[in-house]
């Protein structure tokens, strides 16, 4: 979050492609769940942040054609406070944009996107 706004970033590939989401990823080995955070967010968008709490979490099951499991994701989203940068994309993301939580309404998301941004940015409110 930067001055009330979120950033929402445009996955390029498979899960999720085409749709606006948070900037995140996979936690490496030995990582904690704060370090991944900036990581991913510095990987993803060359941003430094600051995670700062928990913000919830979301559960994504991918299946094939017949109905078995393929992948299931445990996703856990993390209220962060933008620190320096400007979006500088990777190659898996093709967008990125800062908006008003209340302007998340107007895109392809993720699933529950806007309840976790209107949660991050309560969180950090209060933090505040």
């Amino acid at each position: 979050m930067r001055d009330g706004k979120v950033l929402v970033v445009r996955r390029a590939r498979n899960p999720a492609l085409n749709l606006y989401t948070l900037p995140g990823g996979v936690v490496e080995t030995g990582e904690t769940l704060i370090e991944a955070v900036a990581r991913e967010v510095r990987e993803e968008t060359s941003l430094q942040v600051e995670p700062v709490a928990l913000a919830g979490h979301r559960e994504a099951i991918m299946r094939d054609a017949q109905g078995k499991i393929e992948r299931h994701f445990v996703i856990l989203c993390f209220a962060a406070r933008w620190l320096s940068g400007e979006p500088a994309l990777n190659e898996e993301l093709d967008d990125a944009r800062w908006l008003a939580p209340s302007e998340l309404s107007g895109l392809r998301t993720t699933e529950g996107l806007a309840e976790i941004v209107a949660d991050a940015a309560n969180l950090l409110a209060r933090r505040n």
